[in-house]
């Protein structure tokens, strides 16, 4: 799987597994609401990608609001190599929802 559901998501987190988390918001939206990870908004991504601490075969779980701009920051991610990128599905608006159940 491409993907990863705000199910999926928040379950990993739970039991306290270490993830890669790259969220692509604007600094606004990050310091509003966010999981942790590292920050490189979305416009900065292609300049940044050298600042990325990973390997390019280690899972990366890309977030955003909505999905959307995960999904271009994937696309961007693995034309550079990096194999293993997922997708948060939703984006956190979907893990929020998730939360409030």
């Amino acid at each position: 799987m491409t993907d990863i559901s705000a199910n999926e998501l928040m379950a990993r987190l739970q039991q306290g597994e270490h993830l890669n988390l790259l969220d692509v918001r604007e600094s606004i939206e990050f310091y509003t609401y966010n999981i942790g990870g590292k920050h490189i908004p979305l416009a900065q991504l292609k300049d940044n990608i050298a600042n990325l601490v990973w390997n390019k075969t280690d899972e990366i779980i890309v977030v955003c609001r909505a999905g959307l701009r995960s999904a271009t920051a994937k696309t961007i991610l693995e034309a550079e190599g990096y194999q293993n990128i997922k997708n948060l599905v939703g984006g956190l608006m979907a893990y929020q929802k998730n939360q409030q159940k």
